[in-house]
């Protein structure tokens, strides 16, 4: 009875508190029986009050009740007062267990766990985890969410296909490489804004580069297979350079970063929490390029950020996988009305143009993800035939397959 008083409290009362609520009164059978008496005792008393205050004006006019009659009506009314209790709560229980019936508690009680997957440094999949989102939402079913970082998507996707992780979230181009390779795993959605500084082309401070051009026969690095290999392939297009026209050193980002401050590298393609953002502010390195200057109003369509899940998940847990993406959902909101607060403060300080406070607001009050559309699709197919063309993957892949992208309408805000 309880439990389902809390659990019909706001999402937005106090969840760590709720948490441990739920958590105390699930902890014994004796706490919940210890309950009920009291609850019986008072009840008990209420009535033994009540029915001395019609014995003493029966009392005026009749003979007095001896003491064991008197006991008798005690002991009875604190029984009864036990037994509509547990009527009582079984009745609550009763209800309690119908909801407990619902697909997605089903759901939750197969599954037992779900194990989420997250690259250091996107934003949504890092508020979720650390604001404890999905656990609050998931906890009342009793499902445990575990949680583990890696290096790059295409980590990523291959431990959704080893079963390691059961959803993840990071670059498409990262897909495109892992769908070659015949790694098992969905596209089920998508962040509608891709971050327009989000990623860059750095080089030294002291470096003589200065624009893309002077990219020819220069060491390059970034980690093959990700959107920084894409960025790098367009950005050389846009200034009539080939790939062949650089040298690419194949590297992930931490193996990057030292080559890149000794100068043993003449240019680096990364993306956040590398770039010179705010929390980056003293990091190494010049931008000669962003995906703002690349790609324009398009970079959210070109360099676009996906989430994925086993097919499992999307085949026998579909409503547990609605739930997750709702999640998400919130915690992209929840993220961008922190973003527009920080950007409403420096515009106070006239430290930022009112243009980009206006452009916040709108976002801020849109979704953070949205489903797969054939928009979204046709890009990224447009990515995989530029590599295939660079024999970079071995033939090929057809995103818009059914087996690896789920397009569907649904709306994940509640």
């Amino acid at each position: 009875m309880i439990s389902r008083f809390i659990n019909l409290l706001p999402r937005s009362t106090g969840q760590n508190i709720l948490q441990s609520l739920r958590a105390a009164i699930r902890r014994s059978a004796a706490y919940r029986f210890a309950v009920l008496f009291c609850i019986g005792l008072a009840a008990s008393l209420v009535l033994t009050l009540a029915f001395d205050g019609l014995a003493l004006a029966a009392e005026s006019a009749n003979t007095p009740k001896d003491s064991t009659t008197r006991l008798l009506e005690t002991v009875g009314l604190f029984v009864g007062g036990i037994i509509f209790c547990i009527a009582l709560d079984r009745w609550f229980s009763s209800r309690s267990a119908g909801s407990s019936n619902t697909p997605l508690a089903e759901q939750a009680r197969r599954l037992k766990q779900l194990k989420m997957g997250y690259p250091e440094g996107m934003t949504n999949l890092e508020v979720l985890r650390t604001q404890g989102l999905l656990e609050t939402r998931l906890q009342p079913y009793g499902l445990s969410v575990t949680w583990t970082s890696f290096l790059s998507a295409s980590s990523l996707i291959e431990a959704l296909s080893n079963g390691t992780i059961d959803f993840c979230g990071g670059g498409g181009t990262a897909s495109i490489f892992s769908q070659a390779a015949d790694h098992v795993f969905v596209r089920v959605a998508k962040e509608k804004y891709t971050a327009p500084k989000g990623q860059a082309i750095l080089v030294p401070e002291d470096s003589p580069i200065q624009t893309l051009a002077d990219l020819k026969g220069k060491k390059i690095a970034f980690d093959k297979g990700s959107s920084a290999h894409y960025i790098l392939v367009r950005s050389l297009a846009k200034v009539g350079l080939d790939f062949s026209d650089i040298e690419p050193v194949y590297l992930t980002q931490p193996e990057a970063l030292p080559l890149f401050r000794r100068g043993e590298i003449d240019a680096w393609v990364i993306w956040v929490p590398y770039t010179a953002t705010q929390t980056r502010s003293a990091y190494p390195g010049r931008s000669i390029a962003d995906l703002e200057s690349i790609f324009g109003d398009k970079a959210s369509i070109e360099v676009p950020t996906y989430y994925y899940a086993i097919p499992e998940l999307v085949r026998d847990y579909p409503d547990l996988l609605k739930v997750i993406l709702e999640e998400v959902n919130e915690a992209g909101a929840w993220a961008k009305r922190q973003e527009l607060e920080a950007v409403q403060r420096m515009a106070q300080n006239h430290e930022i143009d009112q243009s980009i406070v206006e452009t916040l607001q709108q976002r801020s009050a849109e979704r953070a993800i949205i489903p797969i559309d054939d928009q979204s699709l046709t890009a990224l197919q447009h990515q995989a035939n530029v590599f295939r063309d660079l024999n970079l993957i071995p033939e090929r892949v057809n995103v818009q397959d059914g087996t690896y992208s789920l397009q569907t309408k649904q709306n994940w805000t509640y």
